[in-house]
């Protein structure tokens, strides 16, 4: 067996090549919810284990089976590496007491951890772009998080790539009622369900509704509708909801067995789900949680939010065609000789104080070799200095990309000469 050291499975490098659609995709993302007025909140990779818990819920299968949790040996404290953004926000803004003045609208971005099986489109160490709207009652801010997705996939290129599903899981009671109309329904059915069915049965039956077992389709299909039992609260909320995504012409389905993989949503949740990318087909997903702050320790205060899979929108983006030309360095300065190494850093210095983007060569070679990795950086131009040159003070500037003579000048003119073409 190689002693070669490797990454752990599931967990993987983000290389050099794949760094420029990274950083693109980044700076859309800051520039979009900066338009929205929404302020970064950056929170520790770990917490107490006793807050994903009591957040997101015991009978999950992110806190029964995927949470990476250990003792910390100093002094015996259960912590977990966080599998979600919401719950360290939450516990971020009741300890910090950031609504003293009112609401909030934050954004974090950054890995999180989940022990599940690695596929396409689904690691063990993944990243997300979360947003998180506290303070905000009405169905106002929740159709404001649809509106900014929407707005976001438009930017990426990629509106015509997903869809819409909405659906509203109500208030306790409504959900109260939906539960034991549930339990009931699937006690009389039990010799159908799968093992997982069997174990939330009486603990959380909501999540049956989410089985990706093909053979209990049918049996969840006929199962009672939470829809049905919705009070008119929660209806009114959510018709509002339906009604200004008809306003803005943003399309969308009604899935009534949407009900997220987290107890902590109430009323509005929504995913948006692509059919290009397989099994994994949900790229951004979020709700209302307006009971969170208040099981956490804070005063009670409306909430919702959403959580998109950098991963997963990178894939979608290059599998149709909008990752886009990735950046290439202005210029690729070639030197031969130990003079003209020297002044080769003093000019591509001059560049950069131009704006210009620029590439040293290092490690030595001929001009004919050098001038081959010149072509294969991507550069439109080719900077040449030999110790000729750099006696000068001058430089050779060649045209890479188009046709051009090779131009003997001054540094002022080639920032000139770069710029101008």
């Amino acid at each position: 067996m190689s002693n070669t050291p490797r990454a752990v499975r599931g967990m993987n490098d983000i290389l050099p090549a794949d760094g420029p659609l990274w950083q693109r995709f980044e700076a859309i993302v800051r520039g979009w919810l900066a338009s929205y007025g929404y302020s970064e909140i950056r929170t520790p990779i770990l917490e107490q284990t006793s807050l994903f818990k009591r957040a997101i819920g015991e009978v999950t299968d992110i806190v029964e089976k995927e949470m990476y949790t250990f003792i910390d040996e100093l002094n015996g404290e259960s912590l977990t590496l966080r599998p979600e953004g919401t719950a360290s926000c939450v516990r971020a803004v009741i300890e910090h007491n950031l609504l003293f003045d009112g609401g909030k609208r934050l954004w974090y971005q950054g890995p999180m951890f989940r022990h599940e099986r690695p596929q396409k489109g689904r690691y063990r160490q993944f990243h997300q772009v979360g947003v998180e709207a506290l303070g905000f009652a009405g169905p106002d801010v929740d159709v404001e998080h649809l509106l900014m997705t929407a707005r976001l996939w438009r930017l990426l290129g990629l509106a015509g790539d997903v869809r819409l599903e909405i659906n509203s899981l109500g208030g306790p009671e409504s959900r109260a009622r939906h539960r034991q109309k549930l339990i009931e329904y699937f006690q009389a059915n039990e010799a159908l369900l799968d093992e997982d069915a069997q174990r939330r049965l009486h603990t959380n039956p909501l999540r049956i509704l989410d089985t990706k077992n093909p053979a209990m389709q049918p049996l969840v299909e006929a199962a009672p509708r939470l829809m049905d039992e919705l009070d008119e609260a929660a209806l009114g909320h959510f018709e509002a909801v339906k009604q200004a995504l008809q306003d803005a012409g943003i399309p969308f389905s009604v899935n009534t067995r949407l009900v997220r993989g987290l107890d902590y949503y109430n009323y509005t949740v929504f995913e948006w789900v692509t059919e290009k990318l397989g099994a994994q087909g949900t790229v951004c997903a979020g709700g209302r949680y307006d009971g969170l702050v208040a099981q956490l320790g804070g005063k009670p205060t409306p909430a919702c939010g959403f959580a998109m899979g950098v991963e997963r929108l990178l894939a979608l983006m290059l599998e149709t065609g909008q990752a886009g030309t990735l950046a290439r360095p202005d210029a690729y300065v070639v030197n031969v000789g130990a003079s003209a190494g020297r002044f080769a850093l003093q000019a591509a210095e001059t560049l950069r104080d131009a704006g210009l983007a620029v590439t040293v060569h290092g490690g030595g070679g001929s001009f004919k070799s050098q001038m081959k990795k010149a072509d294969a950086s991507g550069a439109r131009f080719g900077i040449i200095i030999g110790d000729d040159e750099a006696a000068a003070g001058v430089l050779g500037c060649k045209p890479l990309r188009q046709d051009g003579q090779q131009q003997r000048c001054s540094l002022a003119q080639a920032v000139e000469f770069i710029k101008e073409s």
